[in-house]
Formats: C-alpha cells, sequence, structure tokens
C-alpha cells in the first residue's frame, strides 16, 4: 500500500517541480536587431505622412455607382 503511496507523492513532486520550473523563466530569447529601411521603403513612409487615406464611402453608395448586373451578386 505504501508504494502507491511513493508513487503518487513522486508523480506530484515531480510535476511541482516542472511547473516551477517553468514559472520561473530561465530561458533566454535572442533579440531581433533592427533593420535599417531601404530608401523606397523610407520613400513610401514618408508619402504615407504627407499623403492622407482616402475616407470610407458608405456601402449604399458604392452599390448604387455599379452597374445592375454587378448589384444583383453572384
Amino acid at each position: 500500500m505504501s508504494t502507491v503511496g511513493d508513487f503518487v507523492k513522486g508523480v506530484v513532486s515531480d510535476v511541482l517541480q516542472d511547473m516551477l520550473k517553468k514559472a520561473t523563466g530561465t530561458g533566454k530569447r535572442t533579440r531581433r536587431r533592427k533593420r535599417a529601411l531601404t530608401a523606397t521603403e523610407r520613400l513610401s513612409r514618408i508619402e504615407r505622412l504627407i499623403k492622407p487615406a482616402k475616407k470610407q464611402t458608405s456601402r449604399k453608395k458604392t452599390t448604387r455607382a455599379r452597374s445592375k448586373t454587378h448589384q444583383r451578386g453572384p
């Protein structure tokens, strides 16, 4: 009977140790270096800042603008 109890104790202690090991976070993560922007990427960022985004038009307006065959859908 005591062997079953010992077995259970061993399993519980192993599980607890495993959980503690994972909780402490001893694993190291590599840092990623920031890559420098290319000329085209830099230009596109500047353009995005200068030119404002298009305003979203209403769904009703876009469906009216479509032809009747496209309005019906598939």
